[in-house]
């Protein structure tokens, strides 16, 4: 006699608990009869931003947890685009390894109380102690604490002098027409 195969066995002693109960009695079902990977489930089978399920050791040792937001690049100047401030302080700073040089930098006192260390870009500037200057976020890549930059031609930090090109980043005016 051929071996009942599984599926068979199953759908059979199913028909034979259904026909022996009596009518009060829950009906239990039996196991699952699709195999594994053939999940039905009522989640749609395609998402944009699919759900992961975490492993065994992960459930194990306290499953999965949100990650925090990462810390902000410029915090003083979180939700405004620019801080007005008061230079203490103007120095130069020494750029990280590979680079060389002297950058530009001012010790300010922000409106809201905060003494932060910004770049003064472009080449020449007019900062000195007690300047009224406008800060905005944005770090200076290879001087280390400089996380700030102080906004050209506005206040008492004027725009850079015999500048052609990029003159709206830098606050200059346009160079006038020579007349002939």
């Amino acid at each position: 006699m051929p071996p009942i195969p599984s599926r068979t066995l199953l759908h059979a002693l199913r028909r034979l608990t259904l026909s022996n109960t009596p009518k009060r009695l829950p009906i239990i079902p039996t196991t699952r009869l699709t195999p594994f990977p053939y999940t039905t489930s009522s989640k749609r089978s395609f998402s944009s931003t699919p759900s992961h399920n975490a492993t065994l050791n992960q459930v194990r040792t306290k499953g999965r947890s949100t990650q925090k937001a990462r810390r902000p690049r410029s915090p003083a100047t979180v939700g405004r685009p620019a801080l007005k401030g008061v230079c203490l302080k103007v120095g130069i700073t020494k750029p990280k390894k590979p680079n060389s040089g002297q950058r530009k930098t001012a010790k300010v006192r922000l409106s809201s109380g905060r003494v932060i260390s910004a770049y003064i870009p472009g080449e020449g500037h007019t900062v000195q102690q007690h300047s009224v200057v406008l800060v905005r976020g944005g770090r200076s890549q290879d001087c280390p604490g400089v996380r700030y930059h102080l906004v050209r031609g506005v206040g008492d930090l004027g725009g850079v002098v015999g500048r052609v090109t990029a003159r709206s980043k830098y606050g200059s005016k346009k160079p006038k027409a020579a007349s002939a």
